[in-house]
C-alpha cells in the first residue's frame, strides 16, 4: 500500500489524495490519513518572546496569534534624540506564538505503527510547532528517518518522497 499525496496545502487546510475531507492539521500514512490535534498530547500556545511587542490576534485562528504591533512609547526630547544611538525598529508583523512542547513521541506513535521508512514533520506555516529532541530520538530509535520542515517544503518532500515509492508518513500543521 502506498502512501497517499498531498494534493493541495493553503493557509489552514489541507487535502489528501483519495480523501474527500479538507483537514486544518493532519496525519498521513501508507493507505491513510486523518485530522491531528496536536494538542491532544498536551501541547500548548504559548506566548513566544516577543520584546516590546503587544500581541493582537490575527488569521482569525484561535490556536495561533499570529500579528503584533508596537507598544505605543513616548518620543524622546530632541535634545536626547540627537545623541542617542539608532535602535532598528520592531517589526509590524511577526509570529508572536510557539506551540510547546510541540510534537511528542505519542503524536507520531500510530505513524510509526504503520511501518513507515521516513516521517516528515510540517511544522507549519511560520514553524510555530516546536519538535523536542525526544520526538527525534523516539524515531531514530524505531530506525525511521525524520525531516522537520516548514510544512511547505515538509509537503514538497513528503509528496516527493511518496512519488519514489517509500513507505512515507507525516504529521503536517497547517497554520502557524
Amino acid at each position: 500500500m502506498s502512501s497517499p499525496e498531498i494534493s493541495s496545502l493553503s493557509w489552514g487546510q489541507m487535502k489528501v489524495q483519495g480523501s474527500t475531507k479538507i483537514y486544518k492539521d493532519c496525519k498521513v500514512w501508507p493507505g491513510g490519513s486523518r485530522d491531528w490535534d496536536w494538542r491532544e498530547t498536551g501541547t500548548e500556545n504559548l506566548p513566544a518572546n516577543t520584546g516590546n511587542m503587544d500581541l493582537i490576534p490575527s488569521w482569525e485562528d484561535p490556536t495561533c496569534l499570529g500579528a503584533t504591533k508596537p507598544l505605543a512609547t513616548t518620543p524622546e526630547p530632541a535634545h536626547l534624540r540627537a545623541h542617542a544611538p539608532q535602535q532598528e525598529k520592531p517589526p509590524q508583523s511577526r509570529l508572536s506564538t510557539a506551540h510547546s512542547p510541540g510534537v511528542q513521541p505519542a503524536d507520531v506513535e500510530e505513524v510509526v505503527e504503520k511501518g513507515v521508512q521516513i516521517l516528515v514533520i510540517g511544522r507549519g506555516m511560520s514553524e510555530a510547532l516546536k519538535v523536542p529532541p525526544s520526538t527525534v530520538e523516539y524515531l531514530k530509535k524505531k530506525g525511521i528517518d525524520v525531516r522537520v520542515l516548514q510544512t511547505e517544503q515538509a509537503v514538497k518532500e513528503y509528496n516527493a518522497l511518496v512519488t519514489q515509492g517509500i513507505r512515507v508518513g507525516g504529521v503536517f500543521h497547517s497554520t502557524c
